[in-house]
């Protein structure tokens, strides 16, 4: 039985004369798989897989530039004085709502130069990011960085003494956030697919359902963090915004099932009409 979680000694690989950021190599992989699954489902729908590796070419650089963005936004204290600091990605920071807006963003566009459907490629990517999000949350195990309060459960993750935050530096173990939101992701991965085969959301809706399960997971991890974010009304802000993005998806959502219902409904009334005309003509 283990009694804590080691961290990485270094943030980084070395593979001889080059030198690998461990953070950004998990970001990578993170693509890699989103792609894979991505022409996967490209191809259940009779698509061309291809789009799905073209799709990433739009969609990564927007993410990352929307990520940080958003980061630097959020947390523009942090940068005050050494505003160099706010393009070094490879030391951490980035913030998803912000990376999913652009990316978003930049595969709207896409699909408009290839004359694609796009609520069937949003459908399609939906699982596709929890996936890359999974993977690419390990960058912040080996940087040592968003982990949550002291615990001493046989998980708590190890933090070298220089990465403790100020106040904590008698704690030795944290609650490791990352691997819960890893977790939350795998899980969500499942439950899109899930709900998918189920056919019980309207199309183009699959994104709308990520954002509201990965916003609700969002919030008691983000509860647990205590890196150093700006606050409103004494709460992170990260909270208010994926508070408000859980309400505004679940909401979406409801209505959106609730007018197909309707649509449904309107159908087999129109049915039965039919056929009631036919009888009554015979």
């Amino acid at each position: 039985m283990f009694s804590s979680i080691p961290s990485p000694s270094s943030g980084s690989f070395d593979l001889g004369p080059l030198t690998l950021r461990a953070y950004g190599l998990m970001i990578a992989l993170g693509v890699i798989a989103a792609v894979w699954l991505m022409a996967k489902r490209f191809e259940q729908r009779k698509l061309n897989p291809e789009h799905a590796s073209s799709i990433a070419m739009w969609l990564v650089p927007a993410g990352l530039v929307g990520a940080r963005a958003y980061h630097v936004a959020t947390d523009w204290r942090r940068f005050e004085g050494d505003w160099i600091g706010a393009i070094k990605i490879w030391e951490g920071g980035l913030g998803i709502l912000g990376g999913l807006i652009f990316g978003v963003g930049a595969a709207v566009l896409y699909c408009r130069q290839k004359e694609l459907d796009l609520k069937t490629v949003t459908d399609i990517v939906a699982p596709t990011l929890p996936l890359a999000q999974l993977i690419g949350r390990w960058g912040n195990y080996f940087n040592q960085e968003l982990f949550g309060r002291p615990t001493d459960l046989p998980w708590g993750l190890e933090i070298s003494l220089q990465k403790r935050p100020a106040g904590f530096q008698a704690e030795e173990t944290f609650h490791p956030t990352f691997l819960y939101e890893s977790i939350w992701n795998l899980l969500v991965v499942f439950a899109l697919l899930k709900i998918e085969k189920m056919k019980k959301i309207p199309k183009g809706f699959l994104l709308i359902a990520y954002f509201a399960l990965y916003s609700i997971g969002r919030l008691w991890v983000e509860a647990l963090r205590i890196d150093e974010a700006t606050q409103w009304g004494g709460i992170r802000i990260n909270i208010w915004i994926f508070g408000i993005v859980a309400i505004a998806s679940i909401t979406t959502l409801f209505l959106g099932k609730k007018s197909r219902f309707g649509q449904t409904q309107e159908t087999s009334d129109d049915r039965v009409k039919v056929v009631t005309d036919e009888l009554n003509q015979n």
